[in-house]
C-alpha cells in the first residue's frame, strides 16, 4: 500500500481547467509513475498542442516539473492542490450515493462539475454527514482533510489465475455504461468473485458471482481491481 502525503492544504484559488489538469497528472502519475503529453491530452480529450501550453504555464506556476521527452510529474504544491479536487471530487460522489441516492454511474458527471465550486468547509460537513466514507461508491480511496491519501496495492482480475477467488476494490468511473453493465453482473466494490476459466488471446473470463456464472471480456476485466 502506498500512501501519498501532501501539507495541509493553503492553495490559492486554482481555475477548473487547472485543477483538471493537476488530478488527471496526479492519477496518471499514481498509475504510471509519470505523466506523458499525449496521455494527458487523452484523459481530458483536447488536442496534445493545448496540453503544451497549459504544461508550461503550470510549471510557471510551480505545480508541475516538467522534463522533455521524460514527462511530467507535480511538485508538492501541485500534489496538495490536485489531492483537494480529488477528495473533493470523492466526497461528493459518495454524499450523492449515501444520502440523495444517485446510482453509481450518474455520480461521476455531477462530481465534475461540482467540484470546482464546493468549498472545503461544504465538502468535510457532507464527509461528516455520511460518516467519513474511506471509499467514494466506485472503491477509489478518499484523501484525507491533511492531504494524505492510501492507495493500495490491487491486481487486475484480468491477472487472476483461475479456481481464484477474489474481492472486488476499485472500478473506474469514468463510464456510466460499463458501470450500469457491472451493476447488473454484480460486480460492485466489496462482492467476491471467483475466475472459473480464462479464455487465451484476450478471450471471454468465466466468472462466478454469488449464484450466477457470467461472462466478460478481458478489456473489462483490466478495468476491474482486486485484492485476493
Amino acid at each position: 500500500m502506498t500512501v501519498i502525503r501532501s501539507s495541509p492544504p493553503h492553495d490559492p484559488d486554482l481555475t477548473a481547467p487547472v485543477e483538471d489538469y493537476l488530478k488527471v497528472i496526479f492519477e496518471l502519475e499514481t498509475a504510471e509513475g509519470v505523466a506523458g503529453t499525449n496521455e494527458i491530452a487523452g484523459e481530458l480529450r483536447i488536442a496534445a498542442p493545448s496540453v503544451s501550453g497549459m504544461i508550461r504555464r503550470l510549471a510557471d506556476q510551480g505545480l508541475i516539473a516538467y522534463e522533455r521527452y521524460r514527462g511530467v510529474r507535480l511538485t508538492d504544491a501541485g500534489r496538495r492542490a490536485a489531492l483537494r479536487t480529488i477528495r473533493r471530487h470523492r466526497v461528493i460522489e459518495a454524499y450523492l450515493t449515501t444520502a440523495l441516492g444517485y446510482p453509481w454511474d450518474r455520480v461521476h458527471d455531477e462530481a465534475e462539475r461540482l467540484e470546482h465550486a464546493a468549498s472545503d468547509d461544504l465538502i468535510d460537513r457532507m464527509a461528516a454527514a455520511i460518516g467519513q466514507p474511506a471509499t467514494d461508491p466506485h472503491g477509489a480511496p478518499i484523501p484525507t482533510r491533511e492531504g494524505t491519501v492510501s492507495e493500495p496495492t490491487l491486481r487486475t482480475l484480468a491477472d487472476v489465475e483461475p479456481g481464484s477467488r477474489a474481492y472486488v476494490q476499485r472500478v473506474g468511473d469514468h463510464d456510466a455504461g460499463r458501470l450500469r453493465y457491472l451493476a447488473e453482473l454484480g460486480i460492485t466494490p466489496g462482492t467476491e468473485v471467483e475466475v472459473l476459466s480464462r479464455a487465451p488471446f484476450d478471450g471471454p473470463i468465466m466468472l462466478r458471482v454469488g449464484p450466477a456464472e457470467v461472462a466478460i471480456g478481458a478489456r473489462l476485466a483490466q478495468g476491474i481491481h482486486v485484492a485476493l
